[in-house]
């Protein structure tokens, strides 16, 4: 499904209690996250993917974003949006702020329009969501042309704090935002009226706040989040994005899941 373009703002930048260090090793007595599970630095990449419960289209990328949200090298994010609730039914997860994200992401590309299901793909490229030989394909691609996740991200924790630890940039960008994304756990939901009505979906990683918490510059560079941050949510991750000029969202150099302990 598609949808004209409307002007939207550029998430504002929301302040954190997070503060940054410089040096990448890790604080003495800082355990892994969740330990025993593997975890990766540098992900195959990161799908964002732009769905509806009100899109009749989107029930398909729904059940290919479920797998790869269960895969440990892909950082997988939904983003709910909410132009289709006029069909006859309100998405439950949609956010205004999802749709302005979308959007964003469209004036980034040079598009004229939004639709659904749309993946992005480390902020650099967009394909329907349904198709699974779009996705690995861009996913695939991008990484053999070293446009993949460059950029170490390792988390690690103390009893009251998260450490993320970003490595070094070498070639390319050296200016990011480090974005921290959070989204409920699984949660099935029966769609009572409009295009999908009847159906019973299971919906994964569906982002509920996006907030800018600081800056990277190209150099190794520790940030710190309170673990009560974490805590209190259903699951976070982090991007490491840079942002152009116009502050349209760009290339996302780097990412991780912060688990809870």
């Amino acid at each position: 499904m598609a949808m004209a373009s409307r002007k939207s703002l550029w998430l504002a930048a929301l302040a954190l209690a997070f503060s940054a260090f410089a040096g990448a090793g890790h604080a003495g007595g800082s355990d892994q996250i969740q330990a025993g599970k593997p975890q990766t630095d540098r992900p195959l990449g990161v799908v964002e993917l732009f769905t509806s419960q009100g899109c009749n289209s989107c029930p398909p990328a729904d059940a290919l974003f479920a797998e790869l949200a269960a895969k440990e090298d892909i950082v997988a994010l939904a983003y709910h949006v909410d132009y289709w609730d006029y069909l006859g039914w309100q998405d439950t997860l949609s956010r205004k702020e999802n749709t302005e994200r979308q959007y964003d992401y469209m004036r980034a590309f040079g598009s004229r329009s939004v639709y659904t299901p749309q993946a992005v793909i480390n902020g650099r490229v967009h394909v329907n969501g349904a198709s699974r030989g779009e996705v690995d394909g861009a996913l695939a691609r991008l990484a053999k042309t070293g446009e993949g996740m460059r950029v170490a991200i390792k988390v690690s924790r103390t009893s009251d704090r998260v450490m993320i630890d970003a490595g070094d940039a070498g070639a390319g960008p050296s200016d990011a935002h480090v974005v921290i994304v959070y989204f409920d756990p699984p949660q099935t939901i029966k769609i009572g009226q409009g295009e999908n009505s009847g159906r019973k979906m299971t919906y994964w990683n569906a982002v509920t706040g996006i907030q800018t918490a600081g800056m990277w510059h190209g150099k190794a560079q520790r940030y710190e989040l309170p673990m009560s941050e974490i805590s209190k949510k259903g699951g976070c991750a982090v991007l490491l994005q840079s942002v152009g000029k116009d502050g349209l969202p760009g290339p996302i150099l780097g990412a991780a899941f912060i688990h809870k302990p």
